[in-house]
């Protein structure tokens, strides 16, 4: 069993029987003496997608649960349905597009870099790499000479998702992205 103090970004944990993922751990330090530190944690349940916020000290133990992280291609959207294979033994698992919100802007069909949080043989939830490379679809003509320039100009990805690029760049090319801080990194 985990204590407070020693959970990361990305941990499962149980709390009230239900699998939940770790997204966000603050620490707190009191200012008096004696006091111990207080961790803010974020929660989110892996079955419903609800959010849950706990300040707990650092000695407070959290459930553990057996969960197995599996790497996984996004093989193909059915409808409202995208379907995820094992890359080991080929087995298919499938998610609602509403389980999935936050991560479809970085998926595109045939990413293989993907990982897969599975418990008692049902996929719970994906996580995607803290980089991503995905293609300019839309954005204003490239301005010769902009290169020496820190200006940027709103492009619109091939997932649809909206990011600012230096204004060099052309609708086409490929840009590597930071999916934590939804930003450009570079070219790629």
């Amino acid at each position: 069993m985990p204590k407070a103090s020693d959970v990361k970004r990305g941990d499962v944990v149980e709390i009230n029987g239900t699998p939940h993922s770790v997204k966000t751990v603050d620490a707190k330090s009191p200012s008096s003496r004696g006091a111990s530190t207080l961790y803010k944690i974020r929660f989110t349940n892996l079955r419903t997608g609800q959010k849950l916020d706990e300040s707990l000290k650092g000695d407070a133990m959290l459930g553990s649960i057996d969960c197995e992280r599996v790497a996984v291609q996004y093989s193909y959207v059915d409808g409202a349905e995208h379907v995820f294979m094992n890359n080991d033994d080929y087995s298919q698992y499938s998610l609602q597009s509403d389980r999935i919100e936050e991560q479809l802007p970085y998926l595109e069909v045939g990413q293989s870099d993907l990982i897969a949080l599975i418990v008692e043989g049902e996929l719970l939830s994906i996580s995607v790499p803290n980089t991503v490379v995905l293609e300019i679809s839309e954005t204003a003509p490239g301005i010769k000479g902009a290169t020496a320039t820190g200006r940027t100009k709103p492009a619109t990805l091939a997932t649809g998702l909206e990011i600012q690029v230096p204004e060099y760049l052309e609708p086409g090319e490929k840009v590597k992205l930071n999916t934590e801080t939804n930003k450009f990194m570079s070219r790629a």
